[in-house]
């Protein structure tokens, strides 16, 4: 497997599992530091390496009403600020080839959309800028289906390569998570990360937005820590009932430290990693 280098973070050694998380879209400057800071304050406290993600743009949203965020120029400053002010690795949504470059210049890895997964431009653009990519699977692939887009981004030189799994659509506004994919995909030489909240995602399930079922993340947390996932994909957000994107499916902040605790626990119960004897209640 390939080693995959972000800032001072390295996915792909198995332990401690990688944690990407915050919330789906910048919805304000303040919002999205004190959400980087606290995940920052947690992460530091259980030693598990830490990327903040949030959304400069929604472009996929189900409405065209719905909240899509600050736009690429105002979300690229916040980024940058949260990466300078607090030293976090950023990661963020990339939709047209055209935003890879300018994205690259602040983020330390570029996200490719599940939706947008076999846009070979994109991925082409997005590889050329050489960052570390996250590529999502589909919803509509199979993991096996995977090893093409990989292969899209190593035709343009880049390496450096994380696939997240984030479900799969069964029947109509219903997603399933299909543990078996994280060995399939790892067999493709890269580290694979489990999508929690999106996996809970019930798309278009609330006529004009996704609902989802928030309750059922951490039960699927911690089945992939099982499953041996390099890391977990976890959207975060103080007020989730009044998240301007993706609340249904999101983790409460004050109940993240708890939740983080219990899943490197079973990490290394299960890779037989001796804990430092620290304590948590």
């Amino acid at each position: 497997m390939t080693v995959v280098r972000i800032k001072n973070i390295t996915a792909g050694k198995k332990y401690p599992f990688v944690l990407v998380a915050g919330p789906c879209v910048i919805e304000d400057r303040s919002g999205a530091l004190h959400i980087a800071r606290t995940l920052k304050e947690i992460t530091g406290r259980l030693d598990i390496p830490f990327i903040f993600k949030a959304s400069y743009d929604k472009a996929n949203r189900t409405s065209v009403q719905s909240f899509r965020g600050p736009g690429l120029d105002q979300g690229l400053e916040i980024l940058s600020e949260i990466s300078r002010e607090l030293d976090v690795a950023v990661m963020s949504d990339v939709h047209m080839p055209h935003e890879a470059r300018a994205a690259a210049e602040v983020l330390d890895i570029l996200q490719i959309p599940a939706f947008l997964c076999r846009q070979t431009d994109l991925i082409v653009a997005a590889a050329k800028t050489n960052k570390p990519l996250n590529i999502k699977k589909g919803q509509f692939l199979a993991p096996w289906d995977m090893a093409h887009v990989v292969e899209k981004a190593r035709s343009a030189g880049n390496e450096q390569i994380i696939l997240t799994e984030r479900g799969a659509l069964f029947g109509y506004n219903n997603l399933v998570a299909d543990f078996r994919s994280i060995p399939i995909m790892q067999d493709l030489g890269c580290p694979v990360i489990f999508d929690a909240t999106h996996s809970v995602q019930l798309p278009g399930g609330a006529g004009k937005a996704s609902a989802g079922q928030r309750q059922f993340a951490p039960v699927l947390a911690k089945s992939a820590i099982a499953a041996g996932a390099d890391g977990l994909f976890l959207e975060v957000h103080p007020d989730p009932d009044n998240a301007l994107s993706d609340g249904p499916n999101s983790i409460r902040l004050d109940a993240i430290e708890p939740l983080l605790f219990l899943l490197k626990t079973i990490q290394e119960a299960c890779l037989g990693v001796e804990n430092d004897g620290g304590s948590h209640d």
